[in-house]
This record gives structure tokens, C-alpha cells and sequence, in this order.
């Protein structure tokens, strides 16, 4: 399966639009897709998620066989830390992906380490000059708690973006590869219409360009991607973000009553087993004795003549 987790909405975009944007995303192979909710300037105090994009479709899950399943997902600009932190984990229940566009080191660093709610993808823009070096320490950090980060090719093909956002873009990803060294990275779109959409194979190409290998490229549309959804449904359906029930077993009256009845033999067999086993240690005790009345202990009287009777015996 193919995914990308990052296709551009707003309240104000047009359902049209979004659906014909849907629809050639799985023409173009991609089962699964996240609409991102781009959230900037002040936080609101509650998260409003992605009720019903498109009037026919009703998101997690696409009933057409035309559309890709959908996913909901907010992108917050993270601008100062101290103001964000607390309401994190709000909007991680209120969405299925949580991600994080850092402005500054200091952010960057927060959202690598710092966070109390690993954010799913660490989504930078990349078009733009970040003002800081992406260490290997700080973005390893990331992705041993399980974060990924995010390259979106769309920031560069996209129209009207100029040679200078795309020289700050290729600088941008060969510094992000370069500290991952290719590890947890994830390939979206962030598209905002049907033209910017392109083939995984093409993009597989296109990142092998810039730095990024294919089975890499591969494996960021695809495992990698996978990974990221999996891991954020296994947080929010499972028990402490470890167990997840998927369904209980179900079997008919005839099956559990032959289950019941084995289990009983072996409880009984078990029973018996342990008191043949006593038994027999009783016995061998009572052989290594010496067995019968010989074997029997005894008193200290009879221990006394006959070590009399003995002396006596010896005197003679």
C-alpha cells in the first residue's frame, strides 16, 4: 500500500476541488491519504478536526472504491514551546496524525526531545531558509521515540515556487538526509490540487535525485508511511499505547464446551499424577529404611542392651 499523508485543506477549500484531488491520488496508485489541517498563529484553545470534507464521504474510512481512505491530520506551527506543550495531547486525540513545524532551533530541539506527546512527523519548510543546522544527535532523537520527518515534494514543484525556494529546498533535504543518514524519513505530497500530485515512481526518481535511495524512496511511501499510521492508531485504540485489541475470538457453544472438558482432564490428570508421585516417595523412603520391622528406628533402650550385651560379648 501507498500513502500520502499530507494533502493540503482548509474549511474555505472547495469540495470539487478536494475530491477531484482524491480521486486522482488513487487513480495514481496512493490507498491512503491524510488531510492536513494547517494550524498557524495562535493555538485555539479546542481542536475542531475535519468533520466532512466532502459531502459523500465521511472520513476515517472512504465507502467509495474511487477514493483512497482518508485520515485526519493537523500540522501545527511551533513558534514558542512553553504555549504548545499542554495542549498536545487535545489535538492528538482529536486527529489521527499529529505533526510539527518547528520556526526555530529552539522548537526544533523541543519537538525532537522535549515534547510529552511524541508528534507522529516533524514537517519543516523546507523552501525556506531554517536559520539552523539539523544535528544528527537532536534528529536521532526523533526517530528513537518514533517520530519521523517529513519531505514534501510538492514545496518544490509546486507553481509559482522560484529557483531560490528550490536551491533553500535541495540544501534543506541534503542536510535533513545527512543527519538521518536516510532513516525515518517520510515522502508527502502537501498538495493543494490534483497538478501537483505525482506518480510514486516518479517520486521515487525524484528523491533519488536529490539524495534519497530508491528502496529508501520506496520504503517512505510506503513501510515507513504505514508505520507512522499504525503506530499513531495503536496509541489512541490500544491500552497504554502497548496492547491492541483488534477483535475476541468467536466460537460456538460445542467448541467451548470441548474446551471446558479438556481443561477438567487435564486438571484431573494432573491431580492424580502429583499423588502417584507421593506415593512413590513414600515408598522409597520407606525401602531406603531398611523395610519392614528391621528398618524400623529404634529406641534408645534397645540401642542401650544391645550395646551392653555387646561389651559383654567382647569381655568374654
Amino acid at each position: 500500500m501507498l500513502y500520502d499523508l499530507n494533502i493540503a485543506w482548509s474549511p474555505s477549500t472547495p469540495a470539487a476541488d478536494l475530491d477531484r484531488t482524491l480521486r486522482f491520488a488513487k487513480n495514481l496508485g496512493y490507498d491512503v491519504v491524510a488531510l492536513n489541517h494547517a494550524l498557524t498563529g495562535a493555538i485555539p484553545n479546542a481542536p475542531s478536526p475535519i468533520a466532512n470534507p466532502i459531502p459523500h464521504l465521511n472520513p476515517p474510512a472512504s465507502p467509495s472504491p474511487s477514493l483512497p481512505t482518508l485520515l485526519r491530520r493537523v500540522t501545527i506551527t511551533i513558534t514558542d514551546p512553553a504555549t504548545t506543550n499542554y495542549r498536545l495531547l487535545d489535538f492528538a486525540r482529536a486527529y489521527n496524525l499529529l505533526a510539527l513545524r518547528p520556526t526555530s532551533e529552539k522548537a526544533f530541539a523541543w519537538a525532537c526531545s522535549g515534547t510529552t506527546e511524541p508528534p507522529a512527523l516533524i514537517s519543516l519548510d523546507l523552501t525556506s531558509f531554517l536559520g539552523f543546522h539539523i544535528h544528527h544527535r537532536t534528529a536521532m532523537a526523533a526517530v528513537h521515540r518514533g517520530t519521523r520527518f517529513e519531505v514534501c515534494y510538492g514545496q518544490a514543484v509546486a507553481a509559482g515556487v522560484d529557483a531560490r525556494q528550490r536551491a533553500n529546498f535541495i540544501g534543506n533535504v541534503l542536510s535533513l538526509l545527512r543527519a538521518t543518514k536516510g532513516r525515518g524519513i517520510v515522502v508527502s505530497s502537501e498538495a493543494r490540487g490534483a497538478l501537483t500530485l505525482r506518480a510514486p515512481a516518479d517520486v521515487v526518481n525524484l528523491m533519488a535525485v536529490w539524495g534519497l535511495g530508491p528502496e529508501r524512496g520506496t520504503e517512505a511511501l510506503g513501510a515507513g508511511a504505514r508505520a507512522v499510521v499504525v503506530n499513531e492508531g495503536i496509541k489512541r485504540r490500544g491500552f497504554r499505547g502497548v496492547v491492541d485489541i483488534v477483535r475476541t475470538a468467536e466460537e460456538d457453544e460445542g467448541a467451548a464446551e470441548a474446551r471446558r472438558e479438556e481443561a477438567e482432564r487435564g486438571r484431573e490428570g494432573k491431580a492424580e499424577g502429583k499423588k502417584k508421585q507421593g506415593q512413590g516417595q513414600g515408598q522409597k523412603r520407606k525401602n531406603e529404611g531398611g523395610g519392614g520391622a528391621e528398618g524400623a528406628a529404634m529406641s534408645k533402650r534397645q540401642a542401650k542392651k544391645m550395646k551392653k550385651d555387646g561389651v559383654v560379648a567382647a569381655g568374654k
